[in-house]
């Protein structure tokens, strides 16, 4: 059911935007995302001549070999300025991100920025997050139709959760939040213009 919300929302983005003409909109795929087996999806519009609305989505479903879960999905708005022109260059951006995760019997990870993600190879982490970023890219043009993005966005998010004795079962601990401070995106994105 989030998925299909999801992707109405894109199509709607889409066909909202009356001027639909060569590079005045685009999709993307974030490689990154895509390295960690996460769906994801993203589709952008021209706003005005250096103005642009992303809204990209990921989702991962899956449960990996013993019980390891890194499932979630979220929403991330994006309103871009572009320094030069829409679609190529430098931009700022500034995002909203809002989802929810199901995360736990991950082993290796270390306490990042004051969110210590080493506890996920003992416990079972499920609840929503919502926040907002600001940050900085750049496009590079591949041709007529194709661009690279790398993009970097910090922000804070806040999370609500429950928390589990075990990845697979075990009895709920109890529920607690977290403010976190960070990293809200990075991507390198593969974008197709129409």
């Amino acid at each position: 059911m989030k998925t299909k919300i999801l992707l109405l929302s894109l199509i709607i983005i889409v066909c909202c935007n009356a001027n639909l003409k060569a590079q005045n909109w685009g999709i993307k795929t974030n490689l990154l995302s895509d390295a960690t087996a996460s769906m994801n999806l993203g589709v952008e519009v021209a706003l005005a001549e250096k103005w642009t609305l992303d809204v990209s989505g990921n989702w991962n479903p899956f449960q990996f070999s013993d019980n390891k879960k890194w499932k979630h999905w979220f929403v991330q708005p994006e309103i871009r300025y572009w320094t030069c022109r829409k679609f190529g260059g430098h931009f700022l951006a500034a995002h909203l991100i809002g989802g929810q995760y199901n995360f736990g019997n991950i082993d290796g990870l270390p306490n990042f920025l004051g969110s210590d993600l080493s506890m996920l190879a003992d416990h079972r982490y499920e609840g929503w997050f919502a926040g907002a970023g600001v940050g900085y890219g750049y496009a590079w043009m591949l041709g007529k139709h194709w661009n690279l993005e790398a993009e970097l966005c910090i922000g804070a998010a806040y999370t609500y959760y429950e928390k589990y004795m075990c990845p697979k079962c075990g009895e709920k601990l109890g529920t607690d939040d977290h403010i976190y401070f960070g990293p809200t995106k990075a991507a390198i994105n593969l974008v197709y213009l129409f």
